[in-house]
C-alpha cells in the first residue's frame, strides 16, 4: 500500500485548498433542521449544496429524497465495477443551533482560522465529514474501483427519526457491503481510533404542577408547595453525593475494559474549571462509556433578571439519559419513569412525556472491511489504530444493523474531543480533514 499511500497523500494535500473553501460554504449555510428557530431555507440551500458537490466528484444518481419527518436527505451512488464490494459513505449537513451567540469567540456562520483550527458551526459535526468524503472521492475518482454509495442526513441533529424511517421503508436504495458512519472521530487529535459502542438514549421531558397559579412568597410562601423546589428536589434524587447516576434499579456499576481515558485529558478535553471535581466512583472511561448518565438538557424557570416575588406553580424539566450497551432503552425508560413518580416530594402533580429512545450499539470488529480500514487509517496516520467507545448516540447505527445484517459498519470522522461539537466555539482541526480523507481514499482503493 505504500506506493498508493504516497501517491494518493500528495493529491489528498493538494484539495486541501478546495476542502477548506467547501467548508467555509457549508459552515455559512444556517442548517438547523427546526424552523422554530431558523427558516428551513438554511436546511434546503444546505442539501442542494451538498447534492451538487457529491454529482462533481463523480457520483450518479444524485438527488433529494424526502424522509417521513419532513427533511430531505441526499443519496448518490455509483455503480462499481462487476464483482466489487459496495460501500456507503454516510454523513449529515443539519447542525446543532448555536446555543449562546454570546459565548462564540469567532463567528458562528464563518469558518475562521485560530490557532490552527478551523472555526464555526458544524465545522466538525458533521459537515467537516462531508468535506472529508468529497476529498477522498476527488482524490480515487471520478472514476472508482468499487461501488459507491453517499448518504447525506438532513435532520440528525434532532433525533425525529426521517431516515431511520426512510431506510426501513426503501432498503435496497442505502444497501451496501461496508457503511462507514462517519460522525465520530478520534481519541485525539492524529490518533486513529475506530469508536467500537455508542450509548443509547431515553429522552423525557417532566412537568411538576403545585398551585393553581402563581403565588405572593411573602403571603403564601412557607406553607405553598413551591414547584421549582419540587423539581430541584426530584432531579437531586438522580445522583448521589458522588454524582453517579442513581436511577432504582437500573445498573450503575459497569466497567470499561478498553482504552482508558486519563482524567487529566477529559478535564482539559471537558474545560473542567480548577478545582471542581469529576463526577462518579468510576473512572472517566467507566464513566463515559460503561455507565448510565443522567443529564438536564433544560428547564422552564424565570430568568433572574425580571423574575418576581412570586411562588412558581408548575415547571418543566428536559431529561436525557444515556444507556450503555447491554441496556434496553425501553427497559431503562420505564425504570426512570417509575423512580420519578416515586421521588417527586409532597404529592405533586407529575406529568412525563417520553420524547424519544435509542438503542445502544457495538460496531463491526472484523471482516474485509474493518481489516482494510484498519491498515488505512494506520497508513494515513502513521501510528497504530486504537478503539474507544462514545458517550453519545446515533440511532441510525441501529438501523443500519438491523436493515443490513451482513454490512460491516464502522464509525470513524474528524469529531475529537478539542471540536467542542454541540458547544459554542465548535472547531475542526484541519489535520484531521486531512488524513481521515486518505485513509477513506485509501480504503476505497484497496477493499475487495
Amino acid at each position: 500500500m505504500s506506493d498508493d499511500a504516497t501517491a494518493l497523500r500528495g493529491k489528498v494535500a493538494g484539495l486541501m485548498g478546495q476542502a477548506k473553501k467547501d467548508l467555509a460554504e457549508l459552515v455559512s449555510f444556517e442548517s438547523v433542521a427546526d424552523p422554530r428557530q431558523f427558516p428551513p431555507e438554511g436546511c434546503a440551500r444546505t442539501a442542494q449544496w451538498v447534492a451538487d458537490a457529491f454529482a462533481a466528484a463523480g457520483l450518479t444518481e444524485v438527488g433529494l429524497h424526502e424522509t417521513p419527518d419532513g427533511s430531505s436527505a441526499v443519496i448518490g451512488h455509483k455503480p462499481g465495477p462487476p464483482g466489487t464490494p459496495t460501500v456507503l459513505l454516510y454523513c449529515h449537513y443539519d447542525v446543532q443551533p448555536p446555543l449562546d451567540d454570546a459565548a462564540w469567540k469567532t463567528p458562528v456562520w464563518t469558518l475562521t482560522e485560530k490557532d490552527g483550527r478551523w472555526y464555526g458551526r458544524g465545522a466538525a459535526d458533521c459537515k467537516g465529514n462531508i468535506v472529508t468524503h468529497l476529498t477522498a472521492l476527488r482524490a480515487i475518482g471520478p472514476d472508482f474501483p468499487i461501488g459507491i454509495k453517499v448518504v447525506a442526513e438532513g435532520s440528525e441533529e434532532q433525533g425525529t427519526g426521517g431516515l431511520e424511517k426512510f431506510v426501513v421503508a426503501d432498503p435496497a436504495r442505502l444497501e451496501a457491503d461496508a457503511i462507514l458512519v462517519a460522525d465520530c472521530g478520534n481519541f485525539a487529535v492524529g490518533v486513529p481510533t475506530f469508536t467500537q459502542t455508542l450509548r443509547g438514549m431515553v429522552n423525557v421531558v417532566v412537568t411538576v404542577k403545585t398551585l393553581e397559579g402563581p403565588m405572593h412568597s411573602g403571603m403564601f410562601g412557607g406553607p405553598a408547595p413551591d414547584a421549582l423546589a419540587a423539581m430541584i428536589e426530584l432531579l437531586s434524587s438522580l445522583r448521589d453525593a458522588e454524582g453517579n447516576t442513581t436511577i432504582d434499579g437500573l445498573t450503575d456499576d459497569q466497567e470499561w475494559t478498553g482504552a482508558q481515558y486519563p482524567s487529566a485529558d477529559f478535564r482539559s478535553d471537558a474545560g473542567v474549571l480548577d478545582g471542581v471535581g469529576l463526577l462518579g466512583n468510576g473512572t472517566v472511561s467507566d464513566m463515559l462509556w460503561a455507565r448510565p448518565a443522567l443529564t438536564v438538557l433544560g428547564m422552564d424557570v424565570p430568568a433572574v433578571v425580571g423574575s418576581s416575588a412570586a411562588i412558581q406553580p408548575s415547571t418543566r424539566a428536559r431529561l436525557n439519559l444515556r444507556i450503555p450497551p447491554g441496556t434496553e432503552p425501553q427497559r431503562a425508560c420505564e425504570l426512570l419513569e417509575k423512580h420519578l413518580r416515586a421521588h417527586v416530594p409532597w404529592n405533586a402533580q407529575i406529568e412525563i412525556e417520553v420524547e424519544a429512545l435509542g438503542e445502544p450499539f457495538v460496531a463491526s470488529t472484523h471482516g474485509p472491511a474493518r481489516s482494510a480500514m484498519e491498515r488505512a487509517m494506520a497508513v494515513a496516520y502513521g501510528r497504530d489504530v486504537t478503539t474507544e467507545g462514545q458517550g453519545g448516540s446515533i440511532p441510525l447505527c441501529n438501523v443500519f444493523a438491523a436493515t443490513y445484517p451482513k454490512a460491516e459498519i464502522m464509525l470513524i470522522g474528524v469529531e475529537e474531543p478539542k471540536c467542542l461539537i454541540h458547544a459554542p466555539n465548535e472547531s475542526v482541526d484541519p489535520s484531521e480533514i486531512e488524513h481521515m480523507a486518505l485513509a477513506e481514499a485509501l480504503f476505497l482503493t484497496s477493499y475487495r
